[in-house]
């Protein structure tokens, strides 16, 4: 039997790492074991979504919490080479997901101890390295064995950055696994139903970016743009705790709480989130999951932001980059039906999970890896 390691930190990463997890245990040679770092500890943004998508207590928990970049990773790389160095421990396989500090930290660890790592949603890049985020795809890309990438378009900025044909797996989008996983959970929730919302008729919101919440010279222009937004349609801003920190701190939780078309709620649950987002008329977001579920679900996605990662939701798809100046324009674009209607990319199909463990079947067989010279 086979051990794999499944690293986990963020709510994004837990909805990856489940639908893999449940592939894995099914499989009959593999072994998936959990780690959950701890980078992400609010209840609703990290353990609720292991309820949700039916993923065990984690096997092992490091605890790291909050900190600087430099704090985060450094915690999670001692934490996490202490399991690996003990033998009964060692994986034969780490799994990183996603683009947090854990993601490039434990793939470091396992560069260093000579495990072999794979990185799931590799070769995405926002060609901004102002973002920790792209730090993060750049390092694990540059020392991970296999890269399982999610679009054509990652499968050549890998390519472009040197990485050999024989390392990548074009494997598909997992977050639609999740997402297909619970579809009948969602579309039954009551979230909507609760907040009294007419399916196709609201505008959800969130919002966790620094550059988006972290200043009030950024903050407070879309704080303008979300109220004037609420006199057109509904809004429904479901807050990241960051985002709720930032709020705060400049004087802006007050000012949306009275405005009588807004509503501001705290972090929810996946399932009643995604039953949110699949009645939605239109999303505004800088989150980069949102922006893929967007677009598999056809539904108009205004992103903050002035790149992505993710241009393929922008190429193919229903996804725009606005700014807070552009945001009252390109609302007005969606509310008219003026706006692309987009199609889903290859491969986001939900089976994403079955060729991930397939490549991992043939990967583990004494040809299947070349090692590091």
């Amino acid at each position: 039997m086979i051990t794999i390691h499944l690293i986990a930190a963020a709510r994004p990463n837990f909805m990856k790492v489940a639908p893999l997890y449940h592939a894995l245990k099914t499989s009959g040679w593999a072994a998936p074991v959990l780690v959950h770092t701890g980078q992400h500890y609010d209840r609703n943004m990290s353990d609720a979504i292991l309820t949700d998508l039916r993923v065990p207590a984690p096997d092992f928990h490091l605890g790291v919490g909050s900190g600087t970049h430099a704090e985060q990773t450094g915690n999670v790389m001692i934490a996490y080479e202490k399991i690996c160095m003990e033998q009964e421990q060692r994986p034969d396989w780490i799994v990183v997901v996603g683009d947090v500090n854990s993601t490039a930290a434990c793939a470091m660890v396992g560069a260093k101890l000579w495990i072999p790592v794979v990185h799931l949603e590799a070769g995405l890049r926002s060609r901004d390295r102002r973002m920790p985020e792209e730090i993060n795809r750049l390092v694990t890309d540059a020392i991970a064995d296999v890269l399982w990438t999610p679009s054509e378009d990652a499968d050549r900025n890998l390519s472009a950055e040197g990485v050999a044909d024989e390392k990548i797996d074009r494997i598909g989008n997992i977050m639609i696994d999740s997402f297909e996983m619970l579809r009948k959970r969602i579309a039954s929730s009551d979230a909507r139903q609760q907040l009294g919302l007419e399916a196709g008729n609201y505008a959800l919101v969130t919002l966790h970016r620094p550059s988006n919440v972290d200043s009030a010279e950024t903050l407070i222009p879309i704080v303008d743009a979300l109220t004037d937004a609420a006199t057109a349609i509904p809004v429904i801003f479901v807050a990241h705790p960051r985002t709720i920190k930032g709020l705060d701190k400049f004087g802006l939780t007050e000012r949306l709480a009275s405005e009588p078309g807004l509503r501001l709620l705290e972090p929810i649950p996946y399932v009643r989130f995604m039953n949110l987002v699949t009645g939605a008329r239109l999303v505004i977001t800088d989150s980069g999951g949102l922006q893929e579920e967007t677009t598999y679900l056809g539904i108009p996605c205004l992103t903050l932001r002035e790149n992505t990662e993710r241009p393929i939701t922008v190429t193919l798809g229903t996804n725009r980059l606005v700014d807070a100046g552009s945001l009252a324009e390109n609302l007005q674009s969606v509310l008219r039906g003026d706006w692309p209607s987009g199609k889903r990319p290859p491969l986001w199909d939900g089976r994403t999970a079955e060729r991930a463990v397939e490549s991992l079947r043939l990967r583990s067989q004494p040809d299947g890896l070349t090692r590091r010279a």
